[in-house]
């Protein structure tokens, strides 16, 4: 269970970059992660797709040294996360976005996605060489 969680966490992530973040009322437009036309904001969903797929690839591979890269890049997902929830939003020129629900939730999401990744339980390499475990066996 602690193993699907990142994994559930990240999909729930991923989600949220589709639905909307953002709505310009003087515009008449609503801006989620992937679609950002009339703004130049680019589009910051790549980068959370780019840290989590990177995220889950370290994740699988279940070794201490893959789940340290893993924990990296949810830390660069979490810090891109804090820039799109505090600067996106900003008032520019008389206009203010107000914020939707895609935002808050991709904003939650990478920190329990951090924290998810620490939970997992990590495979763990043996020290002891393979014969001294048979000779102990057979002892």
């Amino acid at each position: 269970m602690r193993f699907l969680l990142p994994i559930v966490v990240a999909a729930v992530l991923i989600a949220g970059c589709f639905l909307p973040w953002m709505t310009i009322a003087s515009k008449n437009i609503s801006i989620t992660g992937v679609e950002t036309a009339g703004t130049d904001y680019g589009k910051p969903a790549y980068f959370h797709f780019i840290w989590v797929g990177l995220f889950l690839i370290f994740f699988v591979v279940n070794r201490v040294w893959s789940r340290r890269l893993a924990m990296m890049f949810t830390a660069f997902n979490v810090a891109w996360a804090f820039r799109n929830f505090f600067v996106l939003p900003i008032c520019q020129m008389g206009e203010c976005p107000v914020r939707r629900t895609g935002l808050y939730l991709v904003f939650i999401s990478s920190i329990v996605l951090f924290f998810a990744g620490l939970l997992a339980p990590v495979k763990e390499k043996s020290t002891e060489p393979q014969d001294a475990r048979a000779n102990e066996s057979s002892v």
